[in-house]
Formats: structure tokens, sequence, C-alpha cells
């Protein structure tokens, strides 16, 4: 790992410096120039160190080794928005502390590096796969899986593989993802406009109601020339108890004033429909009310709602149907489940343990990662457990002691 320590920091460094959140398509750049730029970047740098590459149409690309029945490592490149508040610029790529800083550093351009140089690693020691390894890096994992799509129009997707886009020890479980916008007819709104939230699955940290009356609110929210505005914490929709939500400091105001708002604050913050209680082994499910805007005297909410792994979808869509609420579907992402004494889940969870000491059992989440995307697919790290990588939030970052324990375990894993 010494070897390659140097090289995987700054390699990091540069790729997060390429802000590769999603934008509008221009011709031959589904996500936008930064996400093409990106790809270019790490399929550039796989080429210099003698792998074949492709690039399909920007949509997504792959490195290529060995030969035989196909494994996958699926990574992405793509980032959310960076947001507001950071100390360090979210596309600096700044070292400090024994940290690189910068948007995309843990979620997922970090480990796609060290995936990367683990394989160089193996070329430069002569090892000779007897399986085909396909290190296949998305530019729309945040915003669609547009480019899975696009893959499995390509080429094709191989059966089994992990994606180091989550938690250690590894992932046996993922929640299913229901993605919709709700509709609440709002009457006599006490303003002229309301907005707030940037992405789907990312909890909203920054909320605004234009056109208010002037009067005393409280400290949550802050009141300026006729403006109500509502600051909060981001953090991955799939886990909102980590971040603020600042839509809900928003609405618990006004829905004071109005009985509308009341109705939408207690089905999107109250659980007035009990979708909350809803539970089994994988955990609880989790609903994040994400973007507002106000349109024809209709407020609408994009929400994430993770489903836990073994209950339908269709469960929550029966919920929502038998209520008084309009929606329309947006994003569904069936839920992925592995036993935990498969040949998959169990060798990883074995390479985990062996290098680290630590006996963690496999464990489920309600994130949604390119392991879904396979037949036999598990997430696999990056996060070490009780480690806090501010992942959609401010200041992400990954710590430059956890790279050589990265490196270590992915190595282990491709050889096994």
């Amino acid at each position: 790992m010494k070897d390659y320590l140097n090289e995987i920091i700054q390699s990091i460094s540069d790729i997060v410096k390429i802000d590769s959140s999603q934008q509008p398509a221009i011709e031959g750049m589904p996500f936008g120039k930064g996400a093409a730029d990106c790809l270019a970047y790490f399929l550039s740098l796989a080429e210099k160190m003698g792998f074949a590459t492709k690039n399909y149409e920007n949509y997504v690309g792959e490195v290529l080794f060995g030969e035989g029945e196909d494994f996958a490592v699926l990574c992405h490149l793509d980032v959310v928005p960076a947001g507001d508040g950071w100390t360090y610029p979210p596309f600096g790529g700044v070292i400090d502390d024994g940290k690189i800083y910068g948007r995309g550093t843990t979620d997922d351009k970090g480990p796609a590096i060290v995936c990367l140089y683990c394989l160089k690693a193996l070329k430069d020691k002569g090892y000779l796969p007897n399986r085909k390894i396909h290190l296949i890096v998305g530019c729309n994992e945040e915003s669609g899986w547009q480019c899975i799509e696009h893959y499995n129009e390509c080429a094709k997707m191989p059966d089994m593989g992990f994606s180091p886009d989550a938690d250690f020890p590894v992932i046996y479980a993922e929640k299913g993802i229901f993605q919709a916008d709700l509709f609440f007819p709002i009457k006599n709104a006490p303003f002229t406009n309301l907005y707030g939230g940037e992405r789907a699955n990312m909890v909203c940290a920054f909320a605004r109601a234009e056109g208010v009356a002037e009067k005393a609110y409280p400290d949550s929210v802050i009141y300026e020339n006729n403006t109500l505005t509502a600051h909060g914490k981001a953090a991955h929709g799939s886990t909102p108890d980590k971040g603020e939500n600042a839509l809900e400091k928003l609405l618990r105001v006004l829905a004071s004033q109005n009985d509308s708002l009341a109705k939408a604050y207690d089905i999107l913050f109250a659980d007035k429909l009990k979708l909350k209680e809803l539970h089994d082994e994988t955990g609880y499910l989790t609903m994040s009310p994400d973007i507002a805007r106000f349109s024809d005297d209709t407020l609408i909410v994009t929400t994430d709602i993770r489903v836990p792994a073994t209950i339908p979808l269709s469960v929550v869509e029966n919920i929502l149907d038998n209520s008084s609420i309009k929606y329309e579907k947006l994003h569904i992402q069936q839920p992925l489940y592995n036993e935990k004494t498969s040949v998959l889940v169990s060798t990883l969870q074995e390479v985990y343990q062996n290098i680290t000491g630590d006996q963690s059992q496999a464990v489920a989440i309600g994130g949604g990662t390119y392991a879904r995307a396979l037949k036999n697919g598990a997430a696999f790290g990056p996060q070490f457990s009780g480690e806090e990588y501010n992942i959609h939030g401010k200041n992400e970052f990954i710590p430059i002691k956890n790279l050589q324990l990265l490196f270590d375990i992915y190595l282990s894993a491709i050889l096994q």
C-alpha cells in the first residue's frame, strides 16, 4: 500500500475538484460537462495504468481486468450538489488535518479511486485473475440511475459483485425506494411563494416563504422584509434523523396560521398516515420531505420514502391511494435482500473481520446502492461504524488513515 498511498491521495484530491453534480444535458454529455469530465479523468487514469476501458456515451464507463466469469465492482462518480456552509471549498480537494475534504470524497469518488489502485497493485504484481473484473463507474447514481439503464442497453451486467458505497461490515439488505411528489391544495396561503431543498435524496437544508405578514415568529425561523427563512442541516435522505429538515421548521410555523398547511404538516412530518410504523428486521420506514415548491395554490413536496426490504412497495402506494392525497411517483427501486449466509455476503464479511478484527455481523440499510443492479450484489464499505463523514452534508471528507485499511479490505475482497 505504501507504494500507492501518495498516488491515491493525489488522485482523490484531483477528481474531487471536478464538480460532477448533475447539470442539464448537452450534446454527447447526458448529465452535463462536469460528469463527462469526471468520467474522462477516471478512465484516462486507468488507461495510464495499462487497463482496457470503455466509455458508454458518457452515461457510464468501465475498467476491465482479467478473463473468465464476470464480476463487478460498482461505483459512481456523480455527486449531490455542494450546498452551503462549507469551511473548505466543496470542490477544492483540500488536504488538511489528516483528511481530504470535498464533495464525493467518501460518496463515492474516493472508494472508486481506491478500488482502481487495488487493480493496479494486482496488475503490477503480475496477478492474472481467473474472472473478468468490471470496475463500473456511473454518472447518474444520485439522480435516477439512467447510467445503469444505459449500461444494460449497451452491455451485459455481471451477475455478482459489490459496491463500495455504504457501510461495513457488509450490507445484506437495502430498503426499497419510493420517491414521489405529494400535492397539497392550500386555501388562503399565508405567503405568495414557498420553496426549498435541492435533491430528492438530500435532507432539505434551506426553505423560504415569501410574502408573509410581519408578526412575532419563533427563533426556529428568520423573518426579514416579508420573508420567512428556515435553515437546517443536510444529510442523506435515507437517514433523515442525521439531518435537520428546514422545511419541517418552516411548515411547523406556518401550519399554525392555516388549516391546509396544518394538514400538509401532519402528513409530511407528524406521520398522520402511520407510514413510519411499518417495519421489519431491516428497520422502520423512513420518510424525508426534501424539496418543496408552490404553484397554482398547491404545495408540491418531493418526498423520499425508504421501505423495509420485506414489505412490498405497493403497501405504501395503497396507503397513499386510500388517503385524500394526490401524488405522482417519480422514482421507484425495488429492495435488495440477500441471506446473510449467502456466499457473497459471508465471504465479504469474513474479509472484513479478518483484516479489522471486528466481528460485527452483516447489516441492513435504508440507502440504495448499485448493488441492487446485480442479481447477486452487496454493498461493502467504505464507512466504518461510529464514524461520520458528512455524506450529502457540508465538509464531506475521507480520513487518510482509513485509506490504508480500505485498500487492504478491497484488495482482499477482489482476490477472494
